[in-house]
């Protein structure tokens, strides 16, 4: 079975005929919406038929501009010297800033109308698209003047996004200088981290050393990089009005501050309950001083449990299939007809991550597969992601788009249905390694993410003084470490250049992207919970749940459910799901002495 994706679904190559030709129906689109634009939207006569007109016209771009550039980016994240593809990435948004303008006006017309519910009410299609009209009316508050924004995303493109340009290739291509068996090497770097799941110590150690010893490499280049990303991040809110980059990502989530102050506060509280599995793993491991950074993906317990791709693959669709035949269904499709790119190798990005292309109705994954568990899982993980966007197919384009924090349910609780499988069918030492491996995902999820807050928040606040230097950056990282893990980690081996691992860091337009997931963790766990306590029937409302989140603030889309995320104790309710897990787990670790 393949390894690697095939993009045929979306183009066989920028130099096809297909490509050529959507390339140019794309660029009239946008001539064609900026005439309309100028032409129409100067009175507010017809407004029912014009915002219909608008849409439409909207929808059909959005389709088209996602293809074109789904593929040069996804060509782009196997390839990272992929000229072509990185080539034609950069001129589809240089021409899509064209539409910053007509964008802008159709938002402050939109925002002038009286009426615009009454408006909404008339037209069933405009009822079905009326979460995205009213958000669209509230964005147009914190709009610049149209020459404004028109310089702002024109700049952008020779500023954060080619900074974050810069930072994928120097990352994508970064070669890890080791030793492996006696023998010096040159490794991709994501190759080199997945060494942090072996099973031998020594190499754990060896890979973790020469993984740092890397970034010296790119130490100035990724922050230049992260230090242009944030200051024009931090220009650009103020000049907009926003109190702060953290407001800002709370209004794109659909998220208000009560709840992540919720969520946040539990998570802080839940930490002394993963310092105690931090140090008896540690102590498991022969550690007397917390559990360094390098070992705390080390398999635990006799099993290793490895999978080959193949073996992967018929695990999660047999465990899918005790949810629903339509998850595991589409999952067999999935693999099938290649949609994801597992191979690790030079030149790709690393990590994992789901594209959803809503324009050809499917999906594709990239991963960076070596057999372990936790690769397994992280497969599960994408594949749900996959599903999201399936169960959106019925939606049009604008009505599926949905926010960073509910991004993650599907993938968390798919995830989930896979591990709950594999303690179940486990003897007490696989139980052991699986439930270690599960914490181990935790622990990255809420005590890891928690870091990386607080690693944003202290980089705003002195970024808003001056560029920070690379010592300065290496230090707040390891000052959230220790402020997150406690005393559950060693002090003298920890991740100082994490922030230069991190991609998430260098999307100047997706700011904070690490609380989302940790809202996504405890949320899926309450709507997992929902499945167990209503068995099959619960499977058609989760799949409209899904479809619900491209046009709903957070609170609603959790309120399906019967679930307050303003309340701390909710959050408090999942996390103690977690502590019970990791109490489990100190009395397996007792009993195997």
């Amino acid at each position: 079975m393949s390894m690697r994706w095939n993009l045929d679904s979306l183009y066989t190559s920028f130099e096809s005929q297909d490509f050529k030709n959507d390339l140019e129906k794309c660029y009239n689109k946008i001539d064609e919406i900026k005439n309309w634009t100028k032409e129409n939207l100067n009175s507010v006569d017809n407004a029912k038929d014009k915002i219909e007109t608008s849409l439409n016209s909207q929808i059909d771009f959005y389709t088209l501009f996602s293809k074109l550039s789904a593929f040069a980016r996804l060509t782009a994240s196997v390839d990272a010297k992929n000229e072509m593809a990185l080539k034609t990435a950069d001129k589809l948004q240089n021409k899509f800033t064209e539409l910053t303008e007509p964008n802008v006006v159709f938002e402050k017309w939109l925002k002038s109308l009286d009426s615009l519910d009454e408006i909404i009410n008339s037209s069933d299609f405009l009822k079905e698209h009326k979460f995205f009209l009213k958000e669209t009316a509230k964005k147009a508050e914190y709009l610049l003047t149209e020459e404004e924004e028109i310089i702002i995303s024109k700049m952008s493109n020779t500023g954060s996004k080619a900074w974050s340009n810069l930072q994928n290739v120097v990352g994508s291509t970064l070669l890890v200088d080791i030793n492996v068996d006696g023998e010096e090497k040159k490794l991709p770097l994501p190759v080199v981290r997945n060494l942090a799941h072996n099973k031998d110590p020594k190499v754990r150690k060896n890979a973790y050393e020469a993984e740092l010893k890397a970034y010296e490499k790119i130490e100035e280049s990724s922050a230049a990089a992260l230090n242009g990303i944030k200051g024009e991040v931090l220009t650009v809110c103020d000049m907009r009005g926003y109190e702060s980059p953290l407001e800002k990502t709370l209004i794109q989530s659909r998220m208000d501050k009560e709840t992540l102050d919720a969520m946040l506060t539990a998570m802080k509280e839940s930490l002394p309950a993963f310092h105690k599995y931090f140090r008896r793993k540690a102590e498991i491991l022969g550690h007397q001083n917390g559990l360094p950074f390098y070992d705390l993906f080390a398999p635990m317990g006799k099993i290793d449990i490895k999978f080959t791709y193949e073996e992967a693959k018929d695990y999660i669709i047999k465990n899918f299939r005790t949810f629903s035949d339509k998850l595991a269904d589409f999952t067999s499709n999935a693999f099938e007809n290649n949609w994801i790119d597992a191979e690790p190798r030079d030149g790709k990005r690393g990590g994992a991550f789901c594209s959803n292309l809503q324009a050809i109705n499917e999906s594709r994954i990239l991963a960076n597969f070596n057999g372990s568990f936790s690769n397994m899982t992280t497969l599960a993980h994408e594949l749900g992601h996959a599903y999201h966007g399936f169960c959106l197919t019925d939606e049009t384009i604008i009505n599926s788009s949905y926010t960073m924090p509910v991004a993650e349910t599907a993938s968390i609780f798919s995830e989930t249905i896979v591990t709950k499988a594999a303690l179940k069918e486990a003897n007490t030492e696989e139980a052991f390694s699986i439930l270690e491996a599960c914490i181990q995902s935790y622990a990255q999820i809420i005590v890891d993410i928690y870091s990386r807050f607080l690693f944003e928040s202290k980089l705003f606040e002195i970024r808003k003084d001056h560029a920070l230097s690379v010592n300065e950056l290496k230090k707040i990282m390891t000052d959230a470490q220790k402020e997150a893990y406690g005393d559950g980690l060693d002090h003298n081996y920890l991740h100082p250049y994490m922030w230069a691992n991190k991609p998430h860091y260098y999307y100047s337009k997706l700011n904070f992207y690490n609380f989302p997931y940790a809202f996504g963790e405890l949320f899926a766990k309450g709507v997992y919970a929902e499945y167990l306590k209503r068995g099959d029937a619960f499977t058609e409302h989760y799949d409209k749940l899904l479809a619900a989140t491209g046009k709903n603030n957070i609170a609603d889309v959790c309120s399906m459910m019967d679930i307050n995320v303003r309340s701390v104790d909710f959050w408090r309710s999942s996390l103690n799901v977690i502590k019970e897990e990791i109490n489990k787990f100190m009395e397996l670790s007792n009993s195997l002495k």
